[in-house]
């Protein structure tokens, strides 16, 4: 099992929680929920729209997809505020040149003069050639904003708003 957990400055990884030691024990309970990627298909193209540590699931989903077989698509627009920030950037953009996923990164902040990607919030004008590229459904996960932002954009865009999923943190 694997963990995408962000941690400040001080180590912790929220307010209710001890800073984490390497090889502590965690006891958990789930998995809960129901962003999940669909089950019992053989083929589709899929719009994952990620925002900082919401890249985890989207993550799983591409992965779970990718060893069904290549009849899915994965076009990935994941937003982080600086190009530092991008978790698992390097699998992400291998996956991309190897064909596995279409990519796209926008940074939100620090963004150096070097940056190839994108910049800023993710933008309706963003979205519409990945929703013309016809996703038999679209998920987002990140900070609370995006998550009330993007559906909208999407569904102003004719994605019906039964084949978006959202998750936030």
């Amino acid at each position: 099992m694997e963990f995408l957990v962000k941690v400040d400055s001080h180590g912790r990884w929220g307010n209710d929680y001890d800073p984490l030691a390497r090889g502590q024990a965690l006891r958990l309970r789930g998995p809960f929920g129901r962003f999940i990627f669909p089950d019992n298909l053989t083929s589709g193209r899929f719009l994952l729209i990620a925002g900082g540590t919401g890249i985890a699931p989207l993550r799983s989903m591409i992965r779970h997809g990718r060893a069904l077989g290549p009849a899915f698509a994965f076009d990935l627009l994941y937003s982080a505020r600086s190009p530092a920030d991008f978790a698992y950037r390097s699998e992400l953009v291998g996956m991309a040149r190897r064909g596995e996923i279409h990519l796209t990164l926008t940074a939100t902040r620090d963004v150096p003069d070097r940056w190839r990607g994108t910049r800023g919030r993710i933008t309706k004008a963003q979205l519409a050639p990945l929703v013309e590229a016809g996703p038999q459904q679209c998920f987002v996960c990140g900070p609370a904003s995006m998550v009330d932002e993007v559906p909208r954009m999407l569904v102003e865009l004719g994605i019906e708003r039964s084949r978006i999923g959202v998750e936030e943190w």
